[in-house]
């Protein structure tokens, strides 16, 4: 089981029109994976990819291993489903790759964090998140790793629901690479280093 593959989950809605919005930062992270690993996602209909369900998939190694060693197998993905029906996906994926769920990472926006601010943990409540209460329930069990990606809370009495589907504002922009950048290398930290390790890195201030 040591060699087996993670699984590390981008959440967002899909569609052009939600790509940019702050619900969808899971996947920019997980587009981020992609690109520092050189690996193409798939959901053409069809063939072995239409039995990944309702996903873009991507298989690839991250990190690099102490020694230089190539960092271990995971398959990147990102549900096409909408956020609130993000188990099945999830689910299915594990099972279709006998992912346990000690090795099935979450990548996800984050209202109570402040925006730019990664942190990570293993299980607990999903604090009103209806993409990560949906795998709850899916998997059976909380007990997975998210990588809780800081987008702060809505200004004024601007309801969440609304701020979570709107785009980064225009002063954020200029530091949204940089925290995709920094969630991205929580992921590899997780896989590489174990969770531990990563949370003392990532919960110190920069």
């Amino acid at each position: 089981m040591t060699d087996g593959p993670w699984l590390v989950v981008g959440l967002g809605n899909p569609g052009p029109q939600y790509a940019g919005n702050r619900h969808n930062v899971g996947q920019m992270v997980l587009d981020e994976l992609a690109r520092r690993t050189g690996a193409t996602f798939g959901s053409r209909s069809g063939g072995l990819l239409h039995r990944r369900p309702q996903a873009a998939v991507a298989e690839a190694r991250l990190g690099v291993l102490p020694g230089g060693a190539p960092g271990p197998r995971v398959v990147l993905a990102k549900p096409a489903t909408f956020m609130n029906v993000s188990g099945g996906p999830v689910a299915a994926l594990a099972k279709y790759y006998d992912v346990p769920l000690d090795r099935i990472v979450l990548v996800h926006d984050e209202l109570d964090i402040p925006f730019a601010d990664v942190r990570l943990k293993r299980g607990g409540g999903e604090g009103g998140h209806n993409g990560l209460r949906d795998t709850s329930k899916a998997l059976g069990s909380k007990d997975y790793v998210r990588v809780r990606v800081g987008i702060g809370r809505p200004p004024g009495r601007q309801d969440p629901a609304d701020f979570v589907l709107k785009d980064f504002a225009k002063a954020e922009l200029k530091d949204l690479p940089w925290l995709v950048d920094r969630a991205a290398d929580a992921v590899e930290a997780v896989l590489v280093d174990g969770l531990e390790p990563a949370q003392q890195r990532f919960h110190t201030k920069a």
